[in-house]
């Protein structure tokens, strides 16, 4: 099994609306800037996946026609997942650990405002009892603060300024969708107001995966994936306690997290309520810079959010600015899938 390593990121600029562009053209711009950074060419990479979902396209096998954006001539080794594009790192960290290929490019996008995001993100939901009632991700997410509050794990007030923490820490993203000074404003679904929820909007994002001394070469810095791991709740929302997640704890202790102290944490938490599940899950106390990004709250691309939070831990062993970060993916109501990497610089590993 060899070491692999996040050797380049880069993302959209995220916005309310893209109604002007394709998935390919969201893509392309991406895609050039993740390659350029390293100087490699589509067709010197070894493996290529993506993630995203057919459900926000509205139209079956719509990740194909974003393979224009990378080009498939000459034929390339491709793969998909009907997920957030940290699954799909996942899969690309695996073929590279077994030795199927040396590089590998991971991207995802989403474009959240053709349709009402909030009732298309049911469909995740149980078939038979909860589907069909058809519970929005606010008014489930607006369940899981509640259930915070009412035992006495947080308060209205706490929520507002994770809230404020994640939006002033975006000032310095220039990628971000929302910044600085955002107003709680009215309740959307009590107890959470309008402030609490993340931005619907659009983006993409890329990474590049290499192995060995591949990675020394093409990064200066390397972030090294030193362990990555995924666990799933119960689908049943009725056999949870919301108040915790023991997916997100087990994933993050299979990925090695609890070994050392981490430095930085970047938290794919779309709700203010969710950061507050996530620190407690995973350990993390006030000596961590939690969101430096301004995270999920400052702009959530669906299906590429995830993928956001591995490429700015990444980017900030890059710089030298972390060199240990633990970061983290979720997909599925109240933080129902989780998946947690632990990323170390090259003097941590040396």
């Amino acid at each position: 099994m060899r070491d692999v390593a996040i050797v380049a990121f880069a993302q959209s600029a995220h916005r309310r609306r893209t109604d002007e562009l394709s998935e390919v053209d969201l893509l392309m711009p991406v895609l050039h800037e993740v390659l350029g950074a390293t100087g490699l060419k589509a067709n010197e990479i070894g493996f290529t996946c993506s993630g995203s979902a057919d459900y926000l396209a509205g139209r079956a096998f719509s990740f194909t026609m974003a393979l224009d954006g990378v080009g498939a001539h000459p034929p390339i080794s491709e793969s998909h997942v009907e997920m957030d594009g940290a699954w799909a790192l996942y899969e690309a960290w695996v073929k590279i650990r077994t030795g199927e290929a040396d590089t590998a490019l991971v991207y995802s996008y989403g474009k959240s405002s053709p349709g009402r995001v909030r009732d298309v993100l049911t469909r995740q939901l149980d078939p038979y009892y909860l589907a069909p009632l058809w519970p929005d991700s606010v008014a489930l997410a607006a369940l899981q603060a509640q259930a915070l509050i009412d035992a006495g794990d947080t308060d209205e007030g706490a929520l507002a300024q994770i809230a404020a923490r994640n939006r002033t820490a975006a000032v310095g993203n220039p990628y971000a969708q929302l910044t600085g000074d955002v107003p709680a404003g009215g309740h959307l679904v009590h107890p959470l107001r309008t402030g609490d929820c993340p931005p619907i909007g659009d983006g993409a994002a890329a990474v590049v995966l290499a192995a060995g001394d591949t990675a020394r070469a093409l990064c200066e810095r390397p972030a090294w994936i030193r362990g990555i791991d995924h666990r799933i709740e119960a689908h049943s929302l009725g056999v949870r306690d919301l108040t915790d997640s023991p997916s997100a704890r087990l994933a993050a202790e299979h990925a090695g997290a609890f070994e050392r102290p981490v430095d930085t944490a970047e938290l794919h938490a779309p709700f203010t309520s969710q950061e507050v599940v996530l620190r407690k899950a995973l350990g993390l106390g006030d000596e961590v810079s939690v969101n430096p990004s301004g995270g999920a709250l400052a702009a959530n691309p669906v299906m590429a959010a995830g993928l956001i939070r591995l490429g700015e831990a990444a980017a900030r062993i890059h710089r030298g600015e972390s060199d240990r970060a633990l970061a983290h993916a979720t997909s599925g109501p109240c933080l129902q899938q989780n998946l947690v990497a632990v990323l170390e610089g090259e003097s941590a590993h040396e």
